[in-house]
């Protein structure tokens, strides 16, 4: 099926990734679910003539990929009236593959995507560090397009965004937005988030927080007074605190403690559950921070912040076992799929015993 056909096709049937791997016929993944076609599997010759066809397609050169000695190459690019596709190409088993996810035109609707307010009320912060986490495929670039694009009307500034690749791409509102592609445009993260605290940033989107360096560099770049959104791969608060402190020497952990605790404002956990209906749906864990939970990262106790989330409901907060437990009252998930995603798998056992669920 020629390239543009089959992208047309799987946006239509909204697909989230497509799937061209040898051995396998066309696959694509839908609301979790995969789903194959009813074709011959692709030979590696058939992959590799794909894999052209996304190069040729996104005005690349596939040579400085064969020819690199890199293992893969991740990138994205739009096709008109069709959508915005990120590609990551890479080897395996001696030929070529591909997982291509779809993003729409157009900006996200945060009530599509099941966003809650307390989630957006981030882009009312002026400054500080604020971190949205989940594993791979949760939906944390569409959160943060949601806030930026929030911010872009609700304030006046400049925005400049670092991501790898560019996902959603934001018009001018009443702030000036600037969008780097890492390397496309610049070579690294960290070099990136060095030159853009010389072009009068007010808010700032840091794609990944990838090494302690970045990580630092991060962390020095929300003292400055600008607000600072980034990513990271971990579940629940607790355990992003943790994630960044270990990534330092032991020498250095005290002072990022320190650090930390004066500019972290807010931890966005997420990660998509799949409903009843065969959907899915996102749970969220909120973490604004408060006295508290200052002085729980100084004091070296983020075993306990699970315990504040879970008592200050009316600031906004909710841990991730509370979010799974309301959406099974509500009856759009399962409480074995709930467990299945819990932190303290235990504890939401019997809680829901307790309330008969």
């Amino acid at each position: 099926m020629e390239l543009e056909k089959l992208l047309k096709t799987m946006v239509d049937a909204k697909a989230s990734d497509i799937f061209i791997i040898a051995g396998l016929p066309m696959s694509y993944e839908i609301s979790g679910r995969q789903v194959r076609l009813d074709d011959a599997p692709f030979t590696p010759d058939d992959t590799e003539a794909f894999v052209r066809a996304i190069y040729a397609v996104s005005g690349r050169d596939m040579s400085l990929f064969a020819n690199s000695g890199n293992h893969d190459d991740d990138f994205s690019f739009a096709i008109s009236g069709v959508g915005r596709f990120r590609a990551n190409i890479f080897r395996q088993r001696g030929s070529y593959g591909a997982v291509i996810r779809v993003i729409p035109f157009g900006l996200p609707d945060p009530a599509d995507y099941h966003i809650p307010e307390e989630v957006l009320r981030c882009a009312q912060f002026q400054k500080g560090l604020v971190l949205i986490t989940g594993p791979a495929g949760a939906g944390k670039s569409t959160t943060l397009a949601c806030i930026i694009d929030r911010l872009n009307h609700e304030r006046t500034g400049h925005i400049i965004t670092m991501e790898d690749p560019i996902e959603y791409v934001h018009k001018h509102g009443s702030c000036i937005v600037t969008q780097r592609e890492v390397p496309t445009d610049i070579a690294s993260y960290g070099e990136a988030l060095r030159s853009a605290m010389r072009e009068s940033p007010d808010v700032i989107l840091l794609g990944e927080m990838r090494d302690y360096e970045t990580i630092g560099t991060a962390v020095t770049a929300a003292e400055m007074a600008q607000l600072l959104f980034s990513t990271l791969h971990t579940t629940g608060a607790a355990g992003t605190v943790d994630r960044i402190i270990d990534a330092f020497p032991p020498t250095q952990q005290r002072q990022i403690r320190i650090q930390l605790s004066m500019v972290l404002r807010a931890i966005v956990s997420q990660q998509l559950v799949p409903t009843v209906d065969g959907e899915t749906v996102p749970a969220f864990e909120i973490m604004v921070t408060n006295t508290a939970i200052r002085n729980l990262i100084r004091e070296e106790k983020t075993h306990q912040i699970d315990s504040v989330l879970a008592s200050c409901g009316k600031e906004g907060m909710r841990t991730m076992d509370q979010s799974l437990f309301e959406l099974v009252k509500q009856g759009r998930v399962a409480k074995e799929m709930a467990l299945q995603y819990s932190i303290h798998q235990e504890a939401l056992a019997t809680r829901f015993a307790a309330e008969g669920l």
